[in-house]
């Protein structure tokens, strides 16, 4: 018997959310004071003073005109209109109290399918009773009480490994239509019935490229996602699911519209482009890919019939595989340090789970969930 579906609740933060916050900064930290070159937001690296010249933006968070005329994000008031059909709204926003009946003016005004009871305001956001919160501070992610803490991406929390993390507003609406799922009974998608996308999603250590080609090695019916990503192949054992590219050309690229979905894992990012996922549907065949559960939900955002495997290994099994990488210190750190917030939550809203003990184990059950002849 089905269950009675949940409504959800979901917190909203309104600085760089909602409504321009150090955007809006920037920008009038240029005009003021004539930067050459202009201030960019790819300077301000971490939320709070860093002692570079990006530090002037502060000066502006103590003026309570800037809280009158912050400009609303845009597609912001259509994204709370639709939100708000599938879950309860909060917002819970940190601001000095000496403005904080300037920000509930501005929220009742902008965004009026917020009750005002349902304003909350302070720094204690771990203290917020919900189910979801969407935020782009990674200390209030990391702290959170909810359920799912979801990470609005933004170039001062690129660092932060290891949760669940949108770059959209669609990415957070479809994330939030799977979640909801999950708590209902899950219908299962239908395997392979058109051109599909396969994706495994796991941990660092998980070996999910290693088992992915063991599956590809299986039939010809699917053909590999090459990826691009930012990481060192100088640094790391080379891995051809991913074209090695800068930082430079991967912000390039990003801010030029050409991936459809990018993330951060330890420190490096991680993108796939449209096009490269086009080509191999146009030829009738099944695409193949593994990405972190950040990018399966952009591509559940940009295409149908979008299937997604957790993989689930031992703990000792990941450490172990992590630390024998041929990766700097640091590298590893990052990667064990995410392992703390991935697991149950991301498992809970991919549709199939795999839970092995030896990579032909895992292999022999994916050919068994997608229909393949092992």
């Amino acid at each position: 018997m089905a269950r009675k579906k949940y409504r959800l609740s979901t917190a909203l933060d309104i600085d760089d959310v909602l409504m321009e916050c150090t955007s809006y900064a920037i920008k009038l930290a240029n005009e003021k004071y004539k930067f050459d070159p202009p201030l960019s937001i790819y300077e301000v690296k971490q939320w709070g003073k860093q002692g570079t010249r990006s530090d002037v933006i502060h000066e502006f968070f103590s003026d309570p005109e800037f809280y009158r005329t912050q400009p609303v994000m845009q597609g912001a008031k259509e994204f709370v209109k639709k939100l708000s059909t599938m879950t309860e709204l909060f917002v819970s926003t940190a601001i000095p109290p000496e403005f904080m009946g300037i920000r509930a003016k501005r929220i009742m005004e902008e965004f009026p399918e917020i009750p005002a009871e349902n304003i909350y305001m302070g720094a204690r956001k771990d203290k917020i009773g919900v189910d979801i919160l969407f935020d782009d501070g990674a200390h209030n992610v990391l702290r959170s009480s909810a359920q799912y803490p979801i990470l609005m991406r933004s170039p001062w929390n690129q660092a932060l490994t290891g949760v669940l993390a949108v770059n959209t507003y669609d990415e957070f609406l479809k994330l939030v239509e799977v979640i909801a799922d999950s708590y209902s009974v899950k219908k299962q998608p239908e395997i392979l019935s058109e051109p599909s996308i396969v994706v495994l999603v796991g941990p660092s250590g998980s070996g999910k490229s290693k088992i992915a080609a063991k599956v590809l090695e299986k039939t010809d019916q699917f053909e590999k996602l090459v990826s691009y990503t930012t990481n060192d192949p100088t640094a790391v054992e080379q891995n051809d699911w991913y074209n090695y590219v800068s930082l430079d050309e991967f912000i390039r690229m990003k801010e030029k519209g050409e991936m459809f979905q990018s993330t951060m894992y330890a420190g490096h990012g991680y993108g796939s482009c449209k096009p490269d996922v086009e080509k191999i549907l146009k030829k009738g065949k099944h695409v193949f890919t593994t990405m972190d559960i950040c990018g399966a939900m952009s591509l559940k955002t940009n295409f149908r019939n979008v299937i997604t495997i957790y993989i689930k290994r031992d703990r000792r099994a990941l450490l172990g595989t992590i630390l024998r990488k041929n990766s700097s210190i640091d590298d590893k750190v990052d990667r064990i340090i995410a392992l703390e917030s991935e697991g149950q939550t991301t498992a809970s809203i991919c549709d199939y789970l795999v839970e092995f003990y030896n990579y032909d184990e895992a292999v022999e059950q994916i050919c068994e969930i997608l229909k393949i002849k092992n």
